[in-house]
């Protein structure tokens, strides 16, 4: 047997100068923070600007949230959010417009603007996001015009709506100073590009100019040169059928490729509502960025279809997509909400209102990164590793091309890539892809990459890449003016400014040697194994080396005047030069570097600071915080489930209506007050399930395996006289729904596990003393 590493090498030229000026968006040279579209990438102020963006609905929100959501999402290192302008929920009835309450776009993008986000508004007029007819208000659909079209009736209809969302962006946008640097125009249209272009043209002629204008460009789109094509990857979709088990496209999203296209992605709306097949995917686009809009955040649910995307899918699917040369990274979702209820009831998509897919009727969680109540789940803190590393280095990855190495769809082979400017760049690699396919680990891996000017080979000596890993090492990285590091078998992730000069953060990953060598050819030894105190000291410069763990406790935010590295063990944001922290139990340590000299606490009893190295610690034990169990009956007798149904455009099985045999449980909620949010979490199997206050209907749950969060914040005085009341339909596997291999195999019928009172809570700490 041949145990030699296979030799795997690519040779890396300095990309050439991208075409400048040749689209129909942008800025003029003159303007201020000017943004600008070349070929291959976004500028900002002059130099490569990679966004970082993700979706977030302001009307499935509630209002008081916003400032919770939008916190957190800068947190995790997003500078701009998207959103839907849902025509609906703004004109339910022809000729009056809303704007309150949880409507206030202008609110909404004011509030982003403190956070430090833009804003992306996608202003339709259609919009899908599993809103009943795209966010077509149920007027509109039953005037029967011919809709998504230039189709003069429809259009008459479109300028109000265009004007009122333009009157409340008036002001707002990036010319004027503002933070609203895009507008998105419809969305999943195919074959109408001379639509679309109107579209653009009537916005304009109403007054909305922005710097970039885009368009969904995937399953083959015909995207007019003025609007900028943006993609999706997703690891799932709830859109397939039930007997699929893995969807066909799903596997190319862990492989690096220059492919932008994704054919599948709302490939049944095209087939059921516009009888269109799925074209073939379009060509590389050399004239255009490689931009994204849905990067899968998570995943939605179906009645007849319910996968579960980890935080690792969502995580790998992300960091492929950069190897593969994308130049803005786009989330859908990146924090979920609650489905509208309109004068006709709810308003998701259903087999009712001719969708071929059911799904719940307020739920619209997706396991997202933030989930529909505000939690905030692990692809949060993986995502932000990435993040980090690109507000870091995004202005050179940006411009770097991407090249593959190797990698097709046989999980043997190891899949690598490089990105590259020709004298420096990147090192992708990964072993990862979903527990229905996973790859195996990759033995004796080595890389040579051949720059114009030297070759680098890393590792030096070859190392085994455990199954499940994706990897980013830095080659040739400028660590000062006149020092580099060759390479590393770490991920880079920031660098900042203290009092003792410049620090630059790495990440190793467990099962795999931290190799440093500097650009003279000289190997670095770690002080201590990979942690908070592994401080490298070098000329001009220190490495601090994280492990895993607390990789993923790092944030970096703007606290007391000045950045600051922060490790937490509770979920945190900045405002105003505060930290706020929402922790889920009562005790919590939270390190900053640089630290400030004290903190003061609402919310929360601190113990004194302890200083370890550059950090110093602070232990908190939060106010009116943790987990409390609660009383239930773990198996109630299973009640009558209702008869299969099926229904919509392509026959699939349709959500239960009927709820009079379910299985009803009530829970007595202990109290929770002074709690900053109470979350009733259930662990529990059967079909589907509905959550009552008292005569509200207030949550619904189509059972996939994760637990079920019902939000009693806002109902306190409701669960303290009703406490709450569950209907529950059993499972029956002959049903023929589709769950994820890991969760099949439950028993028919209904079982509720346990009932857990989540308190959250909220600590504000502020800065006091001298600041450093």
């Amino acid at each position: 047997m041949n145990d030699r590493p296979p030799v795997r090498e690519l040779r890396v030229h300095r990309p050439g100068p991208p075409v400048r000026d040749h689209l129909p968006y942008g800025e003029p040279a003159s303007a201020p923070d000017r943004i600008a579209i070349t070929s291959r990438w976004i500028e900002r102020g002059g130099r490569p600007w990679m966004p970082i963006t993700g979706e977030i609905h302001y009307s499935r929100l509630p209002r008081e949230r916003w400032s919770e959501v939008l916190g957190h999402a800068r947190a995790g290192g997003l500078d701009s959010v998207a959103t839907y302008v849902f025509w609906a929920a703004h004109e339910p009835e022809p000729g009056r417009f809303d704007w309150s309450g949880n409507r206030d776009l202008r609110a909404f993008v004011e509030l982003a603007a403190t956070h430090g986000l833009d804003v992306i508004a996608r202003i339709g007029p259609w919009g899908h996001g599993e809103y009943r007819s795209g966010g077509f208000p149920d007027w509109l659909v039953e005037r029967g015009l011919d809709t998504r079209t230039n189709d003069p009736a429809y259009l008459d209809l479109v300028r109000p709506l265009y004007a009122q969302i333009i009157a409340q962006l008036r002001g707002l946008t990036h010319a004027e100073g503002g933070p609203v640097i895009c507008a998105q125009i419809e969305n999943e249209l195919y074959d109408r590009p001379d639509h679309l272009a109107t579209l653009r043209e009537t916005a304009e002629a109403l007054g909305l100019h922005v710097p970039i204008w885009t368009a969904t460009g995937w399953g083959g789109a015909q995207v007019p040169d003025m609007l900028l094509p943006v993609y999706s990857a997703y690891s799932e979709g709830f859109w397939e059928d039930e007997h699929v088990e893995w969807p066909a496209f799903a596997p190319f999203h862990f492989r690096y490729s220059e492919v932008r296209d994704d054919l599948s992605v709302g490939a049944d709306l095209r087939e059921a509502l516009d009888g269109i097949a799925a074209a073939d995917a379009g060509t590389q686009d050399d004239l255009r960025p490689f931009a994204t809009c849905e990067l899968g955040g998570g995943m939605h649910v179906a009645y007849h279809r319910r996968p579960l995307v980890s935080p690792e899918d969502v995580a790998n699917l992300a960091l492929a997509k950069i190897g593969s040369g994308s130049a803005w990274q786009g989330y859908y979702m990146y924090a979920g909400g609650t489905q509208r209820t309109g004068p006709h009831g709810t308003e998701q998509e259903s087999h009712a209102t001719g969708y071929p897919n059911d799904v719940p009727q307020l739920t619209y969680d997706f396991h997202a990164p933030i989930g529909e109540h505000g939690q905030i789940r692990a692809h949060h803190h993986l995502l932000r590793r990435q993040h980090l590393w690109l507000h870091a280095d995004g202005h050179r990855i940006a411009a770097m091309d991407a090249a593959v190495g190797g990698g097709s769809d046989d999980p043997a082979e190891l899949r690598w890539a490089v990105r590259s400017d020709g004298t420096s760049g990147y090192l992708f690699l990964t072993t990862y892809q979903p527990p229905k396919r996973p790859l195996a680990a990759q033995r004796q891996v080595q890389v040579t990459v051949r720059f114009d000017d030297a070759d680098v080979t890393v590792p030096s000596t070859p190392v085994d890449v455990p199954a499940g890993h994706s990897l980013v090492w830095p080659l040739r990285y400028p660590l000062t003016a006149v020092l580099e590091l060759r390479s590393a078998t770490a991920q880079l992730l920031t660098r900042i400014a203290d009092g003792d000069g410049e620090l630059v953060v790495l990440a190793a990953t467990d099962g795999i040697p931290v190799e440093i060598v500097l650009g003279d050819g000289t190997t670095v030894d770690l002080p201590a194994p990979p942690g908070p105190d592994c401080i490298v000291q070098l000329d001009g410069v220190r490495l601090l080396v994280l492990d895993e763990a607390n990789a993923n406790r790092l944030y970096r935010l703007d606290l007391a005047g000045r950045e600051r590295l922060v490790l937490s063990e509770a979920p945190v944001y900045a405002d105003r030069g505060d930290l706020v922290a929402h922790p889920e139990t009562p005790h919590v340590r939270i390190a900053v570097l640089p630290p400030p000299e004290a903190f003061t606490a609402t919310g929360a009893d601190l113990e004194p600071p302890a200083d370890a190295g550059p950090w110093r610690t602070w232990t908190l034990t939060a106010h009116h915080t943790g987990p409390v169990p609660v009383a239930v009956e773990t198996r109630p007798a299973t009640g009558q489930a209702p008869v299969p149904r099926r229904g919509g455009p392509l026959d699939r099985l349709s959500a239960p209506v009927d709820y009079s045999g379910a299985t009803v449980v009530r829970i007595e909620v202990p109290d929770f007050t002074g709690a900053d949010r109470a979350l009733l979490r259930l662990r529990w199997t059967g079909d589907t399930g509905r959550a009552h206050i008292g005569d509200a209907f207030v949550s619904d749950h189509f059972w996939h395996g994760r637990p079920w969060d019902v939000d009693l914040t806002a109902h306190a005085a409701a669960v303290a006289d009703h406490g709450v009341r569950l209907e529950l339909l059993p499972w029956r596997a002959a049903t023929g729904v589709w769950v994820d291999p890991s969760v099949r195999g439950v028993p028919d019928g209904v079982a509720v596990e346990s009932a857990t009172l989540i308190r959250i809570g909220h600590v504000r700490l502020r800065a006091e003393g001298p600041r450093r």
